[in-house]
C-alpha cells in the first residue's frame, strides 16, 4: 500500500502529461495546507473526475491508485494511531518540526485526530 508520496510519485509516473503530472502536485500541495483528509478525498475526487487523460488505460491506473489510497488512508483514518496517520499522510517531518502546541494541533485537526 502506498503512502501519499509514493501515490503522487506512482501517478506522476503513470504518465508525463500534465493532468498526471499536476494530479502529483495536488497530492504533495495538500501537505502543507491546513485542510484535511476529508478535503483532500473531496478535492481529488472533483480534480479525477474533471481532468481529462490521454487514454483509458491512464486514467484507469490512476484512479485504482487513488482508490487504494482513498479506502486504505483516508476512509480507514478512524482505525489508525497517530503514527500510522502521520505515516500515511506523509506527515512526520512536519510534525516532528512543529515548534508550537497550535502548530502540532492544526496536523491533529488535519488527520481528524485529538491531541
Amino acid at each position: 500500500m502506498l503512502n501519499i508520496d509514493e501515490l503522487a510519485a506512482a501517478i506522476r509516473s503513470i504518465s508525463p502529461e500534465e493532468p498526471a503530472q499536476r494530479l502529483g502536485y495536488l497530492l504533495i500541495e495538500w501537505k502543507r495546507d491546513d485542510t484535511t483528509a476529508e478535503d483532500l478525498k473531496s478535492h481529488i475526487e472533483r480534480a479525477i473526475g474533471y481532468i481529462w487523460f490521454s487514454t483509458d488505460a491512464v486514467h484507469s491506473e490512476v484512479y485504482r491508485l487513488w482508490s487504494e489510497f482513498r479506502s486504505h488512508a483516508i476512509d480507514g483514518i478512524g482505525g489508525m494511531t497517530m503514527n500510522e496517520r502521520l505515516h500515511w499522510f506523509g506527515l512526520l517531518q512536519r510534525f516532528d518540526e512543529a515548534k508550537t502546541e497550535e502548530a502540532r494541533k492544526r496536523i491533529y485537526a488535519k488527520l481528524h485526530a485529538r491531541p
